[in-house]
């Protein structure tokens, strides 16, 4: 817990760019900020949580997770769940409104304890008014990143739609309120991605975000396979970061492992303990946690609450720690990032026009994403190493270059994709860690 009574705030003056101060703070304090994923339908468990999350011994911001319902822009079946009784999977912000969400953050959202939405809605309008009505500032997603994986909405649609929202972030900002919006591109299907698409995909949402007006961004990337691969992942996502929204707030989030996670008590604290390692030395600002029991059920606040201080203590120790960097794998992340983006701003003077473009020929595609407007031509293969590579681009034009010596095989099998699928839940169930 970072505050003291004095440091509280009524709600008269409640969250004016509170989320993205305090990440701010924490990077000058060379904290990690440490975030689970929590969300309950009424308004007693999310602030339990909430309240709890902000005791922790950790610099930590809340989450508030939206339910299925609102995530698919069914209000009224969230409205009669609420009636009825029913036990809902996320909080129904658009439901609640404005007055029971603003009475639940009262007392707890503060300066020092922001709180971030968070829902994967490719059509979100509604839950951008609500948020912002409550007194909120900051969520996440993408019209890519929360389209592409958990929807069947057309791409344009859900690029018109992220269009508004972004609007809408900036006309609040420009009222003297600075919010915060994270793109999840960088999460893309939670595993088996690429690093330089993760990466090129979070810049692209990112910069479609400030070319709308938004001020403060963070982009998103989600542990992979190898340690020393991630690490220079994200050091080329902060020197990008660094050429393309120098003019703009940024951070990088990272995600402990999205996929099959390991089934083991210690298994599953290893790979979290090994992405707070990775985020603190690759000095990134903030880490969203998972649990020991991610594997087996839905894990209680408590459980939470270990994960988060946990993550902070071995970030902190980690900060003192010796580490080596691949220089090699980093510069070729860097230019086929490079490729990528610059590949897609050059289709179009119109980033919105120019990444509808790139899906549609199939320059963009991400490997196994069934979404209509994705190609999924493309593959991907886990090396001898560890490291996440191409087993195919398919229709992306990677030049020579970048691409030769690099294909695995030009077929990955369904039983290939098992045995990728089961990869780090194997090692590290198995203690077989990355040195």
């Amino acid at each position: 817990m970072l505050e003291t009574a004095e440091n509280s705030v009524n709600n008269d003056t409640i969250n004016h760019g509170y989320f993205n101060c305090f990440v701010n703070e924490m990077r000058k304090n060379n904290k990690l900020i440490v975030q689970p994923r929590m969300g309950f339908g009424t308004v007693e468990e999310m602030q339990t949580g909430l309240i709890k999350v902000k005791s922790a011994c950790a610099p930590t911001i809340g989450t508030l997770t939206i339910d299925s319902y609102t995530r698919v822009n069914q209000y009224d079946a969230a409205r009669r769940a609420l009636d009825s009784g029913h036990k809902l999977n996320g909080f129904p912000i658009v439901t609640h409104g404005k007055e029971t969400t603003g009475k639940m953050l009262e007392g707890v959202m503060t300066r020092y304890f922001p709180v971030q939405v968070r829902h994967g809605t490719a059509l979100p309008k509604e839950i951008f008014k609500a948020l912002l009505a409550s007194g909120l500032d900051a969520t996440e997603g993408g019209p890519i990143s929360y389209c592409l994986p958990y929807s069947r909405v057309p791409l344009e649609k859900a690029i018109q739609a992220w269009a508004e929202c972004a609007q809408i972030f900036a006309e609040a900002t420009t009222k003297g309120r600075l919010c915060h919006l994270e793109s999840f591109a960088g999460c893309m299907l939670g595993q088996l991605c690429p690093p330089s698409l993760l990466l090129a995909l979070t810049i692209l949402e990112c910069l479609f975000f400030k070319s709308y007006g938004v001020k403060s961004v963070s982009l998103s990337y989600a542990q992979g396979t190898h340690s020393q691969q991630d690490i220079a992942a994200l050091l080329v996502l902060r020197k990008l970061a660094e050429k393309y929204l120098n003019d703009i707030d940024w951070h990088v989030v990272v995600y402990t492992y999205m996929g099959v996670f390991p089934a083991t008590t210690q298994g599953a604290f290893a790979i979290l303990a090994e992405s707070a390692r990775v985020t603190a030395q690759s000095s990134c600002e903030r880490l969203i946690v998972k649990t020991a029991a991610e594997a087996h059920r839905i894990p209680t606040i408590e459980e939470n609450v270990a994960s988060l201080e946990m993550a902070f203590a071995v970030a902190q120790e980690a900060r003192t720690q010796t580490f080596s960097i691949d220089e090699e794998e980093k510069q070729r992340l860097y230019e086929e990032v490079v490729f990528l983006v610059e590949m897609v701003l050059n289709l179009n003077s119109k980033l919105d026009l120019a990444l509808h473009t790139a899906f549609i020929k199939g320059y963009l595609d991400v490997p196994y994403c069934l979404h209509q407007d994705n190609s999924n031509l493309s593959r991907c293969y886990i090396d001898e190493r560890g490291y996440l590579g191409w087993a195919s681009p398919g229709k992306i034009p990677l030049p020579g270059h970048l691409f030769k010596n690099r294909a695995h095989k030009k077929q990955v099998s369904s039983q290939d994709l098992l045995t990728m699928l089961q990869f780090n839940k194997n090692k590290y169930d198995g203690g077989h860690y990355d040195n």
